[in-house]
């Protein structure tokens, strides 16, 4: 445990990116980098436009406290750079960065350990529509497996909106797979150093919580205490545990995870980079925990020195 801010040395707050993210870790890395002034750490932001080496070069940095979400900065592209540049950062290493990213490899990761996740049908072309239709009928949400944020999801509900939906998800160059539809609850559980934050429900009006719902909607609503029993929520939060440790997430992360109608939980995906905007769960979770945000930053980055 760090008492002093000094003893992090000089920190980079790394955001931005350039992948379809960016706007949003922007906006996480600007208030990572206040309240990491806030606690009298030696931060600088970076903007990383391109190269995350041309963006080090010539800095003296001791840690990294990466904030850019998505390809490039959670898939363990990054991760891999700082690793042979012998700098200590915040999140999961080059394995768990990679595999959580893509949510298909992920769910193929839960599945051989035996924990639940929605059907799915991997769509390589048009021609996949029919077979895909016949494994898992309707409705089903269309999913670029290397994207966050919702960015590039879409509903169908028959073949035209599944074509449509095809066509979306296909603009973002990596697999795109559709998944069974959940009927149930939605909730997501923070990670922070292998123990559970409180659980968060998700309610919004759209049709699934997508970008708008979760950056832009003043109607989506955030339940937490999330409404389930004692028993129930250490139950969630036992196996958003076990989630990350078989995918092998460090530091902290985020669970995505339904309820459905028959009680059992189906987990959706994991994110090594939880957004850290006035809208983003884990700092809410945090709070509920009686962790404030300037905190949180600092047990982050906390963990950057292991």
């Amino acid at each position: 445990m760090i008492k002093k801010p000094e003893e992090f040395g000089r920190v980079a707050v790394l955001m931005g990116g350039s992948a379809a993210e960016r706007k949003v870790s922007l906006k996480s890395g600007a208030a990572v980098f206040e309240a990491l002034k806030n606690k009298g750490v030696d931060a600088i932001a970076i903007d990383v436009t391109s190269s995350p080496i041309d963006a080090l070069a010539g800095q003296q940095i001791d840690r990294v406290f990466n904030i850019i979400h998505g390809r490039g900065g959670e898939d363990g592209v990054l991760q891999a750079v700082l690793e042979v540049m012998g700098l200590p950062y915040t999140g999961s290493g080059v394995m768990a960065s990679a595999l959580s990213m893509d949510k298909l490899r992920t769910k193929l990761c839960w599945l051989g350990y035996g924990l639940a996740t929605p059907k799915w049908y991997l769509l390589k072309s048009a021609d996949d529509l029919d077979a895909c239709i016949e494994r898992l009928g309707f409705p089903v949400i269309v999913k670029p497996a290397q994207e966050g944020s919702s960015i590039g999801m879409s509903k169908a509900h028959n073949r035209d909106e599944l074509a449509k939906a095809l066509q979306i998800a296909s603009e973002f160059l990596c697999d795109v797979y559709a998944e069974s539809w959940v009927v149930g609850k939605e909730y997501t559980v923070g990670l922070l150093n292998g123990e559970a934050l409180p659980v968060i429900r998700l309610e919004t009006p759209n049709a699934f919580y997508d970008y708008e719902a979760k950056y832009n909607a003043t109607t989506t609503q955030y339940h937490c205490p999330c409404g389930l029993s004692d028993d129930q929520e250490q139950a969630l939060q036992q196996l958003a545990v076990k989630a990350g440790e078989v995918i092998g997430v460090k530091g902290w992360a985020r669970v995505d995870v339904f309820i459905d109608e028959s009680g059992q939980p189906q987990l959706i995906e994991i994110n090594t980079v939880p957004g850290m905007t006035d809208h983003s769960l884990v700092p809410m979770a945090a709070k509920q925990a009686g962790i404030g945000f300037d905190e949180l930053v600092w047990r982050i980055l906390e963990t950057s020195c292991r």
